[in-house]
């Protein structure tokens, strides 16, 4: 490194879309170099990120953020961040200090990246520090809600209120999970006779996005791939030339939630009630600071099991021991604490807190890689997210497992909130086997129940995963290109159920088409509803952007997810569930309707009766309104901005939906506005690494007004890749 802290080999190029191709001497000049250049570029969104798993946002967002900040402090988010990297140091200093030299390029950036986003003077935050476990803090807060415990939850809720024998109905991917595609089709049916690995993940779309293209060079390795702001080398889609590899969400179940049993001491300290009787918990008081409010003083407490994140400002004021009516419910009681003591909270397990361990020392092994034996061996050390993962070598080598830390328990702790106290709820000391599989000529991975299924109990509806399978098998001679308009597939299989109803309420009563000789009398439906029943049985069932009967589909769906959410059966759960607003996506009736639609037209609490007389009022209530707009003109991009932009109108329609490949999910009868989409989209060619292509909803640069801000966006609206460019030569060098 030269006097101001930046090594004098370190070599900066672009290419036509402003993406990062960076070079230097050795990995740790390289890290630096990638933590360097991302300040430069994301400035606002990694401070926004550093305080978000701090705890902090408040402080420059207001007191709309108290929410997240205490549920972040509450779980111990930067504190177990902290732990993984002392850890790490202890275990692997070679991969700590390559962390370390993150950071400083990090902390080197910072100030320039800053004086280029104006977000920092509307708000008035000044760049802070990060420290070395800063990156392992914004992971975990990246990903600490991806596996869903919330949802257990809503089991909670749905048990108690609904009854015990439809825990698991509304079991979905919902709209609180992230999913993805991804799919590999090895060399003997591709037109190259080399892999191709292919994909799109799926998740909130943020602004500027999640995701961020780049390339890491140097005497050991050379990769190009999709990083994650503020975290070190490629953990999930990359390509190093000999090998290529990503990954999806593998929907597993990770997390659990304990019911504590917890009671004050006269000096101030707090016990749990656990297996062994009442022991001590760990406590003390934050402040957390908040624009134009008061600051507010929040109590941490941990049990033994783990961070209490419900129920810690719930211990009565007037000294009155309470004792919920949920203490009653739920899996076994065991030992059961005396209910004249004491409070109730809830305290979230997760693998990191317990063990120490967060998997960074995985991210150099994936950019040594060579062979899809190196990927496998690096993989064995993951820990979160849980992920399947494939991989291809150009030695004709295939990949396609599971990776990361599951405990194993009893299955009640996957479902609901288990007893603390019940020794039968505790991990086991080793982890759950991880499954694997062969690849035949094709693979697809896209959150559905399959390879995975060992591991977790609600997974994502097989539309995707099949229509991929589908759309794989029908050709032996795949190219980069004529692979990459599978991302476009907007066909929607998840219709077809709706779409049986639809024509049973418009036939007779024994299912017969109308005046079919022998039938009953035929449901009665307007002539207007009719023609809307005739249009959408017509429907080809693709959720295209210029599709008037697609904007149709989503009209008349809405009305049914409205009614039937609104039906008597299911008044119980239409109560706000008593928990922390930040759970609220997971706990609201309405999106829980609408993503259970499948399943809660044939079968669940609402008679069938009913469903009918549902379907038969929405087409009515759609066929007597304006006629629904083509679906690209209400279903509109809706990302998250730390600071929302008030131009509301800029952002496009989209095509595709929730369960179609091309993803794009809404929440069907509250809103066809699209918060969740593909947050990057990639064609990984082993044959030849520049006939690759990869792709963002918004640009290379997170700073308003720079040439590539949003200069990607046309392309992913169209389904289409920008290019991989590997060529020295042929890509733009940065001068100073």
């Amino acid at each position: 490194m030269n006097g101001i802290g930046v090594s004098v080999s370190i070599e900066v190029y672009r290419d036509a879309w402003g993406v990062p191709h960076l070079r230097a001497a050795d990995q740790d000049e390289l890290a630096f170099a990638q933590g360097r250049v991302t300040a430069r570029d994301r400035a606002w969104q990694l401070e926004v990120e550093r305080h978000r798993a701090q705890g902090t946002t408040a402080a420059f967002l207001g007191a709309a953020e108290l929410g997240w900040d205490t549920f972040a402090r509450r779980a111990r988010l930067a504190d177990t961040a902290r732990r993984c990297f002392e850890r790490l140091e202890r275990d692997d200093v070679r991969t700590a200090a390559w962390v370390r030299a993150y950071v400083d390029g990090v902390n080197d950036g910072l100030a320039e990246g800053a004086g280029r986003a104006p977000e920092f003077a509307e708000t008035g935050l000044a760049p802070g520090r990060w420290e070395p476990w800063t990156p392992l803090a914004v992971w975990l807060t990246t990903h600490i809600l991806f596996a869903g415990f919330p949802t257990k939850l809503w089991r909670e809720e749905v048990a108690r209120r609904l009854g015990e024998e439809w825990t698991e109905l509304f079991a979905t991917d919902g709209p609180g999970t992230s999913g993805s595609n991804g799919w590999l089709v090895a060399g003997g049916r591709t037109a190259s006779g080399a892999a191709l690995v292919a994909g799109d993940p799926h998740r909130f779309i943020e602004a500027p996005g999640v995701y961020q293209q780049i390339r890491l060079a140097c005497p050991t390795y050379d990769v190009v791939g999709i990083a994650v702001p503020g975290i070190p080398g490629l953990a999930h889609f990359g390509h190093t030339g000999p090998v290529a590899w990503a990954i999806t969400n593998a929907m597993s179940d990770y997390q659990d939630l304990y019911r504590e049993r917890l009671r004050r001491l006269p000096d101030g300290g707090v016990e749990a009630y656990g297996p062994e009787g009442w022991r001590p918990a760990t406590r003390h008081t934050e402040t957390i600071e908040v624009a134009g409010g008061e600051p507010v003083v929040v109590e941490v407490i941990e049990t033994e099991r783990g961070p209490v994140i419900i129920g810690v400002d719930d211990e009565p004021e007037d000294g009155t021991p309470e004792y919920p009516a949920s203490q009653d419910r739920g899996p076994r009681e065991a030992a059961a604490p005396d209910p004249a003591s004491g409070w109730e909270g809830v305290a979230l397990r997760y693998p990191p807190r317990v063990t120490g361990l967060l998997g960074f020392e995985v991210l150099p092994a994936l950019l040594r890689a060579r062979t899809v034996a190196d990927v496998d061996a690096a993989l064995d050390g993951w820990v979160e997210p849980v992920n399947v993962v494939l991989a291809a070598d150009t030695e004709g080598g295939l990949l396609h497992r599971v990776a990361g830390r599951v405990p194993v328990r009893h299955r009640a702790n996957s479902l609901r909130i288990v007893p603390a106290w019940d020794p039968a709820h505790a991990w086991e000391a080793a982890p759950a086997p991880l499954p694997r599989a062969e690849v035949d000529g094709h693979a697809v991975m896209a959150n559905a129940r399959g390879l995975a299924a060992p591991l977790g109990i609600e997974f994502a509806a097989p539309h995707r995963a099949d229509r991929i399978d589908a759309l794989l098998g029908a050709s032996a001679d795949w190219t980069p290109e004529s692979i990459t308009a599978v991302h476009r597939d907007t066909d929607n299989r998840s219709a077809a159920r709706l779409l049986a109803a639809v024509a049973r309420v418009g036939g007779t009563e024994d299912g017969t088409e109308d005046g079919t000789e022998g039938g009953r009398a035929p449901v009665g439906l307007s002539p207007d509803a009719s023609a809307v029943r005739d249009r959408l049985l017509a429907w080809d069932r693709r959720m295209d952007a210029e599709s008037t009967d697609a904007g149709l589909y989503a009209a008349v769906r809405g009305a049914v997810v409205r009614r039937l959410a609104a039906h008597e059966a299911f008044a119980a759960l239409r109560e706000p569930a008593p928990y922390p607003e930040v759970f609220r996506p997971w706990l609201a009736l309405g999106p829980r309707v609408a993503y259970a639609l499948e399943t809660l037209l044939v079968a669940g609490p609402v008679p069938a009766g009913d469903v009918d007389r549902i379907v038969r009022e929405a087409l009515d209530e759609v066929a007597a309104g304006e006629p629904p707009a083509a679906w690209g003109v209400t279903h509109r991009l809706a990302p998250w901005q730390a600071l929302p932009d008030p131009d509301d109108a800029q952002w496009p329609g989209l095509g595709g939906d929730h369960d179609c490949v091309l993803s794009t999910s809404s929440v069907p009868g509250w809103t066809d506005r699209s918060a969740r989409a593909s947050a990057a989209r990639y064609v990984w060619d082993l044959a030849d690494r520049e006939r690759s292509g990869w792709i963002v909803p918004f640009g290379a640069s997170g700073v308003p007004g720079d040439p590539h801000h949003r200069d990607q966006l046309p392309l992913w609206l169209r389904g289409e890749l920008a290019p991989v460019t590997t060529d020295w030569q042929n890509l733009t060098k940065e001068q100073g």
